[in-house]
Order: C-alpha cells, then sequence, then structure tokens
C-alpha cells in the first residue's frame, strides 16, 4: 500500500491541504486546494469548518499519515491565538480519524525543501513544480504550502533530509550552498 500523506497549512481564514502520494517512483499531488472560511463572522464556525472539512478529506483520501505547519509567532497575539486554534481544529481532526499528526516548523520545511530556511514562497514553489507532479491548475500559496509540509514529512520518513530531525531556531542563519551540498548530495546533478 503506498505511503498518502495530508499536509496542511493551518489558518483561521483560510487552511490549505495537499494530499501527497508516490506513484512509479514520482511524487504526485493528488489533491491541493484551500479551505476558505474568511466570510464566516464567528471563529468558532470556522474551526468547526475545519474540523469538518480536514474529517472528510481524511475520509475520502484515506492518508497514512498527516503533517501540520506551526505557527512560530506573529505581531499580533489575537491573530497568533486564532492560528493555534486553527492548528488544533486540524490536529483534533486527524487524530479523531486514529491517525498520526506530525508538526514541522515553517524553518524547517523551507530548509529540506530549498536548503534555506529563510526562503521565500516562490523559491519554495518553484522547487516542489521540479519535483512533485502537480495538478494542472496554478495552485494557491496556502495549497502550497501545505504541500510543502507534507513533502517535508515524506522526505522525513525516506530518511532523506536529516534536517528535518533538527530543530530549526526562529533566527537561524542562513545557509549557504556548502553546507547544502554536503547535506543533500542525493540532490546535486553531476
Amino acid at each position: 500500500m503506498p505511503e498518502i500523506i495530508l499536509g496542511i497549512d493551518p489558518g483561521s481564514r483560510f487552511t490549505g491541504y495537499a494530499v501527497l502520494t508516490e506513484e512509479k517512483g514520482k511524487l504526485v499531488a493528488l489533491r491541493c486546494d484551500v479551505l476558505k472560511m474568511a466570510h464566516m463572522e464567528d471563529h468558532s464556525d470556522r474551526l468547526k469548518y475545519i474540523f469538518d472539512q480536514i474529517s472528510r478529506i481524511i475520509k475520502s483520501n484515506k492518508p497514512t499519515s498527516c503533517a501540520v505547519e506551526t505557527p512560530i509567532y506573529g505581531v499580533d497575539p489575537q491573530a497568533m491565538l486564532k492560528l493555534g486554534r486553527a492548528q488544533a481544529a486540524a490536529i483534533l481532526a486527524i487524530k479523531n480519524c486514529d491517525l498520526p499528526a506530525f508538526e514541522y516548523y515553517p524553518k524547517v520545511v523551507k530548509k529540506a525543501i530549498t536548503g534555506n530556511g529563510n526562503a521565500s514562497k516562490e523559491q519554495v514553489a518553484f522547487m516542489l513544480s521540479k519535483m512533485v507532479t502537480l495538478p494542472d491548475e496554478k495552485l494557491k500559496n496556502d495549497a502550497t504550502d501545505a504541500l510543502a509540509v507534507a513533502w517535508c514529512h515524506y522526505m522525513k520518513g525516506k530518511g532523506i533530509h536529516e534536517i528535518v530531525k533538527k530543530k530549526t531556531h526562529q533566527n537561524n542563519k542562513k545557509s549557504d550552498w556548502a553546507s547544502f551540498v554536503a547535506d543533500n548530495p542525493d540532490r546535486v546533478k553531476k
């Protein structure tokens, strides 16, 4: 049975999700989309929607594991509280379906994909487009972020990126190419 990973980028207004698997030796994004709650006024209604929709996605896609991005910091404490609640709603849906939930910091995800924990969303999207067969439509940022989390978890499971096992501090230094090449010899074309 192939591994199927549900990646989630939680947000209180937009929650990205992506379903990633391997087919014939290639990574394929089966679904990449965004749950939209911006039109909902009540925050608790948004949380219930996240819980219900993630539960539905799990039932229809039958992932073997789930990976969730962990919010790190924010300027607005209220916004961080809402992000944390959105993450909790997603994790609760995952656990309620008896699946393992793994959490990844944004810098760890970015570093695993690009070699740079401070990479831009565009750099992450570009690298994913080279490593994963994507749906035909252009992906929204939240869906791309969710796919990046799923990809990071997949690679961690394969033991390819030891960097994921290390905790990355929010203010880490940018990685140089020599370190990246040394840490990722399998990604260097000769």
